[in-house]
């Protein structure tokens, strides 16, 4: 049989008491290092340690009783919880404390993460009827641009619609003149009556329309005009408008030397060819001031004046188109 091994110097480890109001206390104690020590002299040892913690926590628990009063059964309570042992009257450890005041640090930073704490700083930040109201305005705000938007694309695609329906000459005069720094020329007069129809295809909007001279050339030459009264055109509606084109002894300089509204040697003469132009402007407030489509309509006309048609209305229907 092998002999022995020589005996490993003891260890001893005494707890330190745990009382919150009196000072703690550390026993020395005289041992070899842990590491150095090798991992079979844990038996008896071990035991040696474990029953030295027990007397001194059982010592520590007798002298707290008269201190702790009622108190005892609670750290009881949490010492049986923790699993340290040392009687049912002993309180829990520094190390068990220092555990859960760790816990509870931990969870108070995943409230503030949840809650949006004031260290996150930006929307996250505010409070949370906060963000729900500014949440509220700007999807409100994002419907109402969105409808908006719808609005003004539909109202887009209904243009009003404007029909020269015809033209009536009352008089045609060309005769020799002076013009207003007295040089002498050539001067027209014209005398007509255009009418026309304005129809709003708008189903949920009215226009305002006002409209430029309208306005009667003779190739370059300005012969008559006249002015649309501004009118208030309501949805899906139409109206008649007729309108007073006069030319009061306008000077032609030479530029209508072919003209003539008497007869020559008999025959009458011949028909005289001009332009007829009209630009009519419409606005729609369909969503008060926030959504008012603006349209432009222009009508050119190609008209005969015929000396021999004075007083008869002359139809326009094929004559006219949008520019």
């Amino acid at each position: 049989m092998a002999a022995s091994s020589p005996p490993r110097a003891a260890y001893y480890v005494q707890s330190p008491s745990h009382d919150d109001g009196e000072n703690k206390t550390a026993a020395s104690s005289f041992h070899s290092s842990p590491a150095a020590s090798p991992p079979r002299s844990l038996g008896n040892h071990s035991r040696e340690s474990s029953s030295s913690r027990f007397s001194a926590a059982k010592s520590g628990s007798s002298r707290r009783t008269a201190a702790a009063g009622g108190d005892g059964g609670k750290g009881g309570v949490a010492a049986g919880r923790g699993g340290g042992g040392g009687g049912g009257g002993g309180r829990r450890s520094p190390w068990m404390k220092e555990a859960a005041i760790e816990e509870e640090g931990l969870l108070m930073e995943d409230d503030d993460a949840d809650g949006g704490g004031g260290g996150g700083g930006g929307f996250s930040s505010l409070p949370r009827r906060w963000r729900y109201a500014l949440g509220f305005v700007g999807a409100f705000f994002a419907l109402f641009f969105f409808f908006a938007l719808i609005l003004w694309g539909a109202s887009h695609n209904q243009k009003p619609v404007v029909s020269i329906n015809s033209i009536t000459f009352h008089n045609f005069v060309i005769q020799a003149g002076t013009d207003a720094s007295l040089v002498p020329t050539e001067l027209s007069t014209v005398n007509a009556t255009v009418r026309m129809t304005f129809r709003n295809t708008g189903s949920f909007f009215g226009v305002h329309v006002t409209a430029e001279p309208l306005t009667l050339y003779y190739y370059q030459l300005l012969m008559a005009s006249g002015n649309v009264k501004y009118f208030y055109q309501s949805r899906k509606s139409s109206r008649h408008v007729a309108v007073a084109v006069v030319g009061d002894k306008v000077p032609l300089y030479g530029g209508g030397s072919g003209l003539s509204s008497t007869p020559v040697k008999g025959a009458p003469p011949a028909p005289v060819p001009l332009q007829l132009a009209v630009r009519f402007r419409s606005r729609a407030f369909v969503l008060g001031k926030l959504v008012k489509p603006k349209f432009l309509t222009n009508v050119q006309c190609s008209v005969r004046l015929d000396v021999a048609k004075l007083g008869k209305p002359v139809s326009l229907n094929k004559a006219c188109s949008l520019v």
